[in-house]
């Protein structure tokens, strides 16, 4: 039988500072009335499946991503939704009763921007509305809104999922990371390339990602974090067409420093720390590479 439980839902991609808030707040209120917490999310993004800008529209964390790192915040169950149009199509009120009778929610917290259902609904919009008293009123379950207001910086800039991806698509990861309490990652499989960086001393892992609608930063230079064969170690990430070489299609190569194992087929996860210059066409290969020396030395700094 199921614990009564203190439950939030949303997407929540990239699990940013702002989701951070309302998670520690249904954390912390679950440990005080010895219940579970549990967030109810969804599996794929509503953008995608309501073909918002579908064609264009990418995802901060994947599924096991989101799902690790709510864990790891202390969240005892990751409930997954199928998102659908039909589900897409529940009121609030629907949906309420739906998190109260199938996931036994004792305390349901909702954020500052958080909106329910196909009316689209508040929290301040259900607290002042007579939905409150249709789906609350026998005093079994409580809504509460989390204390944080809006997720901001010192400087007033907001935080949200939709600026995370502004600045990662802009290469500004530093900025994407200060928003996310994190280094953005990118998980995918090691393919072969055409080995070229063999050739002037800097041998690269082609990344395929797992997830195709993963967003992949801006094209440049990056330091990273590279994990590979159960280690971590430092790299350079170049993502873009390779112009110097004629590249015909957009590629995610990393340079993996004081490494040399065959790594093909195998899984690699990048963490991007920061961007180190745009990518530009160099006049020849030897140039190429003394960028390449240059870049190497900037990720050994960093």
């Amino acid at each position: 039988m199921r614990e009564v439980a203190v439950v939030t839902t949303g997407f929540f991609d990239g699990v940013h500072l702002g989701h951070r808030h309302v998670i520690e707040t249904v954390v912390s209120c679950a440990r005080e009335r010895g219940q579970e917490a549990v967030v109810v999310t969804f599996w794929p993004h509503p953008r995608t499946v309501l073909q918002q800008d579908a064609r264009d529209f990418r995802i901060l964390t994947t599924l096991e991503e989101k799902r690790r790192m709510l864990l790891a915040m202390g969240v005892d169950r990751v409930e997954v939704i199928p998102f659908t149009r039909s589900f897409a199509a529940l009121t609030a009120r629907e949906y309420l009763h739906l998190l109260k009778d199938k996931y036994d929610a004792s305390v349901i917290v909702m954020g500052y921007d958080n909106r329910i259902g196909s009316d689209k609904q508040t929290f301040s919009e259900i607290e002042g509305s007579s939905l409150k008293k249709a789906v609350f009123a026998d005093g079994e379950v409580e809504l509460i809104g989390s204390s944080l207001k809006k997720a901001v910086f010192a400087d007033g800039g907001a935080i949200s999922s939709t600026a995370v991806r502004k600045s990662l698509l802009a290469g500004d990861v530093e900025l994407a990371n200060a928003m996310l309490g994190y280094e953005y990652e990118m998980t995918g499989a090691v393919v072969a390339g055409n080995r070229l960086g063999r050739t002037i001393g800097f041998p690269t892992a082609n990344m395929q990602l797992y997830e195709p609608l993963k967003l992949v930063p801006g094209n440049g230079v990056y330091c990273v974090e590279v994990e590979v064969l159960g280690a971590k170690y430092r790299g350079m990430c170049n993502i873009g067409m390779r112009p110097t070489v004629g590249g015909v299609s957009r590629t995610i190569e990393t340079h993996i420093l004081d490494f040399d194992q065959d790594i093909y087929g195998l899984p690699l996860t990048l963490y991007f720390a920061r961007r180190i210059r745009d990518e530009r066409k160099f006049e020849s290969l030897d140039a190429l590479k003394e960028q390449l020396e240059l870049d190497k030395a900037a990720c050994r700094c960093f």
